[in-house]
């Protein structure tokens, strides 16, 4: 092996070659003697040998030395992820600002990619079929609209229902409530509740008539009572009674010793994609963890990692659906929504149970 083939192995660009990374595109180029061509560190062709590669810090630099842009990862312009990205990211905003969710055909052309290409690349890109995307667009408009004072009628319109029938099928499963409560703050909802302490601090559980709502944890009992306020603020919050007490005792039993389990029915509210993260996350056993990115991987939409971290950013139900077995790629805890060092607790208990 010659000198400079174990300077370039021993160069950090070249594992990013290697590894095709297409976070490291637009860092450098790399150059090929005996093609002489220069490409993007992501470009799919057949790797080179180290002893005829040669690194840039821009395309200029490799065109002066006399190469030329490969025409299969185009390192000049966009590579084919950017413009993909970028052609999803105008999909979104076409469905976005649409009065009734635009069919697959008629999004695909706009674009100018077939309905099978696009369809895929935009399942890659977020996580949801074009038409899921369009679901969980249209229930946020009808949120907004509820939220903003619209009558329940002009709310479904305008959120881009065909018809109020069609609305009703799945209201429960759009807002947690019919629309009507929802437009009133949770009016006519009845939500028990019970504060308690753990180990870990102020523990709040809730339940509404379709399950535990909210398991949230902090260290001022208070606050967690105003943060429940605050998401129903017209609905008749009901405090513990003895058989909503047990309840509560078996969610602290399983704080306190992960490995007892916790099988409770819980009103999870999220949209499509974040339902689908959450259910992943149910999935990851007790003692064991996962990434974000293996997540992402899980759910199909491995180029969704920022997507999964929102998702468990906005988990409401902690240690029933278990955002804190998730960490980043390189083991480090990361963000907790109730505090790291609630996170490494948990971990550590349920990694000796």
């Amino acid at each position: 092996m010659t000198s400079h083939s174990k300077l370039i192995e021993a160069d950090p660009r070249w594992h990013s070659v290697v590894a095709r990374d297409a976070g490291a595109d637009g860092r450098f180029v790399f150059a090929v003697k005996t093609t002489g061509i220069y490409c993007r560190p992501s470009c799919p062709s057949r790797h080179a040998s180290p002893a005829n590669v040669r690194f840039f810090a821009v395309p200029t630099e490799a065109e002066a030395a006399g190469y030329r842009a490969c025409l299969r990862c185009h390192p000049k312009g966009q590579s084919p992820a950017e413009a993909n990205a970028a052609l999803v990211a105008e999909a979104c905003r076409l469905i976005a600002e649409a009065d009734e969710p635009p069919n697959l055909q008629a999004l695909a052309d706009r674009l100018g990619m077939s309905p099978h290409h696009f369809h895929r690349q935009f399942k890659a890109m977020t996580g949801l079929t074009p038409r899921a995307w369009g679901e969980a667009e249209r229930a946020r408009r009808l949120r907004d609209g509820l939220a903003a004072g619209e009558s329940v009628t002009g709310a479904i319109y305008g959120a881009g229902y065909n018809s109020s029938s069609r609305f009703y099928e799945k209201s429960a499963e759009t807002l947690g409530m019919t629309a009507s409560a929802y437009r009133k703050g949770g009016a006519a909802a009845t939500i028990r509740f019970a504060l308690a302490d753990c180990s870990l601090g102020a523990l709040l559980v809730a339940q509404s008539d379709r399950g535990i709502c909210a398991i949230t944890l902090g260290d001022d009992p208070e606050a967690l009572l105003r943060e429940l306020q605050d998401r129903f603020p017209k609905a008749e919050l009901i405090g513990a009674d003895p058989e909503f007490e047990k309840l509560v005792a078996e969610v602290v039993g399983f704080v306190e010793a992960p490995a007892i389990g916790l099988d409770l029915p819980l009103d999870i509210r999220g949209t499509a994609f974040q339902q689908r993260v959450w259910q992943a996350l149910r999935e990851i056993p007790s003692g064991e963890t996962a990434s974000y990115a293996e997540i992402a991987t899980r759910i199909g939409a491995p180029k969704s990692v920022r997507a999964v971290a929102q998702a468990c950013a906005a988990n409401r139900l902690a240690v029933a659906v278990p955002c804190h077995r998730v960490l980043r790629s390189d083991g480090a805890l990361s963000g907790y929504r109730w505090g790291v060092e609630r996170k490494r607790q948990l971990l550590a208990r349920e990694a000796s149970a």
